[in-house]
């Protein structure tokens, strides 16, 4: 992001403002060496920690997308992982449905022709 950019979206005042005349109708005086160059070390200050500021915007930025990328993926593959284990446990289900019938199949063929016989020998 540019240091511009970053000035507006934390709206930073004029730091010169009200340095010179309050109103009009005053002497404007003007300020010493000295004081303009403390002044010019707090701009400079001012224009670092406004650099650094959005040096760790864009390293944050740039960290919470992979974060969001991660976690995106992370959750589609337990949501897939999730998927497939019921899909196993409803193939099971039907696998023990089909032996179930065909047990049950088996045991009333036993049934018919155990039946058949006591009424053939009686």
């Amino acid at each position: 992001m540019e240091l511009e950019g970053l000035q507006k979206r934390i709206k930073l005042s004029d730091p010169k403002e009200g340095i010179e005349g309050e109103g009009e109708g005053e002497h404007c005086v003007a300020a010493s060496e000295e004081t303009e160059l403390q002044i010019q070390r707090i701009l400079d200050k001012i224009n670092s920690f406004t650099q650094q500021v959005s040096e760790i915007l864009e390293a944050g930025k740039a960290l919470f997308k992979d974060l969001s990328t991660d976690f995106e993926e992370h959750l589609i593959s337990i949501h897939r992982e999730q998927v497939e284990k019921w899909e196993e446990e409803m193939k099971e289900i039907r696998a023990h449905d089909s032996a179930n019938e065909a047990a049950g199949s088996l045991l009333r063929n036993a049934q018919f022709h155990l039946f058949q016989n006591v009424h053939e020998d009686s």
